[in-house]
C-alpha cells in the first residue's frame, strides 16, 4: 500500500443530509437516490512504510514441522481460515517449510474438540501448531500447559494464564474496518449501508465499530443497517450462506446498497445476495473481509460488485510467527498487528476505490499517526 506524506483536500461536499443510523436491520426502502454531506478528509502528516518484524534475512525453517488447526470451514472459506492457509503457504515457499499437517473443526463439535485436534498435532511432532480462531484457547491452555517443549500460537485471543509456549495473535480490525466504512461512506449513491456480523461477539462488533466510526467520520448522518446471524455463544453464524443471503437480502431491501460482511463463510452468501439485487442502472456493492475477496477464484461469480475488502492479514501473521520461531525472535511480534505493521488494510483489486484512495489514505495516515482514535465497541 502506498505512503501518503501529505493530504490536504479542502473542499466542501456539501449536498442534503441523510436518515439517521437505525442501529438495527430494520427500516423503509429509499424512494431514490439520496446524497450525504460528506466531511473532508483530514490533512495528514508523514507516515512511515511497515517493516519486518522480524530484524535481518529470511531464516531458513526447513527443520520446523508446523501443524494448522483450522476454525468451522477450514481451508477454502474464502476468507479467515484461508487467509491463514496463505500464510502457511508463504512459509513453505519462502522460508523452506516441507512438513505441514492441517485439521479443521466441525460445525456443532464438541468444545474437547479443540484439545483433541491440537493434542493430535503435538502428538504427531507437530510444533509449532498454530490455532486458528478464538474457540480455541481453552484447548491451547490446556496443551500449552501439558506441553511446555511444544509451541503455540492463537489467532484472536489471549491464553488464561499466559504460558510462555503460546503465542497470541491479535489484530486491529477496528482500524482495517474504519477504512472500509469511509470507502462505503464515500461511494454510497442511497446514503444507506449495512453491515452483516456473523456471531454477535466482542471480536466481530470490533469490525462493525470501526466501520460505522468511519463512515460517519464521512458522512455523520449516513444510515447504517445493522443484523447478525448468531448470538454469542453459537458459532454457526461463519458457516451459513443462506442465512447471510437472507440478511443481505433484509437490507438491500430496506435501501442499503453497501454492506460490509464480517461473517466468515456466510459472507459468500451475503456477496451472492447482491450480486442478485444489483444492475447496471442501480448498482449495489459488497465488501469483502479477511483475505482479498476480490481475487478468490471461488467468488469469480460475483466479483464485479466487490467494491473493496478489508484485509485482516491473518496470512502476514502467521507467517511473521513461524519465522520468529525459526530464528527463536518469538518476542519480536508486535502485541497487535494494525495499521501500523500492515497487520489490517484495505484491498484495491478491481480498481473500484482508486479514485478515493488519496482519501483512504489520508484517514490511514491520521489512524497511524494517532489524531484518529478507533473504538473496539460499536
Amino acid at each position: 500500500m502506498t505512503v501518503l506524506t501529505a493530504v490536504l483536500l479542502t473542499s466542501a461536499l456539501a449536498v442534503v443530509g441523510c436518515a439517521k443510523d437505525s442501529g438495527s436491520s430494520s427500516g423503509s426502502a429509499q424512494g431514490g437516490p439520496a446524497t450525504c454531506t460528506r466531511n473532508a478528509p483530514p490533512a495528514a502528516a508523514p507516515v512511515t512504510a511497515p517493516t519486518s518484524v522480524v530484524p535481518g534475512p529470511k531464516p531458513n525453517a526447513s527443520n520446523l514441522r508446523v501443524g494448522m488447526a483450522f476454525d468451522v470451514g477450514g481451508r477454502g472459506d474464502t476468507s479467515f481460515n484461508d487467509a491463514a492457509a496463505a500464510g502457511l503457504d508463504r512459509a513453505k515457499a519462502e522460508l523452506g517449510v516441507a512438513d505441514t499437517k492441517e485439521l479443521t473443526a466441525a460445525v456443532g463439535e464438541s468444545k474437547d474438540s479443540t484439545q483433541t485436534r491440537l493434542r493430535q498435532l503435538v502428538d504427531g511432532g507437530y510444533s509449532p501448531a498454530i490455532a486458528v480462531g478464538f474457540d480455541y484457547a481453552p484447548g491451547v491452555a490446556a496443551v500449552a500447559a501439558a506441553e511446555p517443549n511444544a509451541k503455540f500460537a492463537i489467532v484472536d485471543s489471549t491464553v488464561d494464564g499466559n504460558p510462555p509456549n503460546a503465542t497470541p495473535l491479535l489484530f486491529a480490525e477496528e482500524q482495517g474496518s474504519f477504512l472500509v466504512g469511509v470507502a462505503a461512506a464515500l461511494k454510497t449513491k442511497a446514503c444507506h449501508i449495512g453491515f452483516v456480523g456473523g456471531v454477535q461477539n466482542p471480536l466481530i462488533q470490533k469490525f462493525e465499530a470501526g466501520f460505522k466510526q468511519g463512515a460517519k467520520a464521512v458522512a455523520p448522518d449516513i444510515k447504517i443497517d445493522t443484523s447478525y446471524l448468531s448470538p454469542a455463544g453459537d458459532l454457526s453464524g461463519f458457516n451459513d450462506p443462506a442465512k447471510g443471503q437472507e440478511s443481505a437480502k433484509g437490507q438491500l431491501d430496506s435501501g442499503a446498497d453497501i454492506i460490509y460482511a464480517a461473517a466468515g463463510a456466510s459472507g459468500n452468501g451475503v456477496l451472492r445476495s447482491i450480486k442478485a439485487a444489483s444492475s447496471p442502472d442501480n448498482p449495489k456493492w459488497g465488501i469483502g473481509v479477511d483475505s482479498d475477496q476480490y481475487q478468490d477464484k471461488t467468488l469469480g461469480d460475483v466479483k464485479d460488485i466487490i467494491l473493496t475488502s478489508m484485509l485482516k492479514r491473518v496470512d502476514v501473521a502467521v507467517f511473521d510467527y513461524i519465522a520468529a520461531v525459526a530464528s527463536n525472535q518469538v518476542s519480536t511480534l508486535p502485541k497487535e498487528f494494525d495499521l501500523k505493521s500492515d497487520g489490517v488494510g484495505y484491498a484495491t483489486s478491481g480498481g473500484k476505490v482508486d479514485d478515493i484512495k488519496p482519501q483512504l489514505e489520508a484517514y490511514r495516515a491520521a489512524i497511524i499517526n494517532g489524531s484518529i482514535k478507533v473504538s473496539t465497541t460499536p
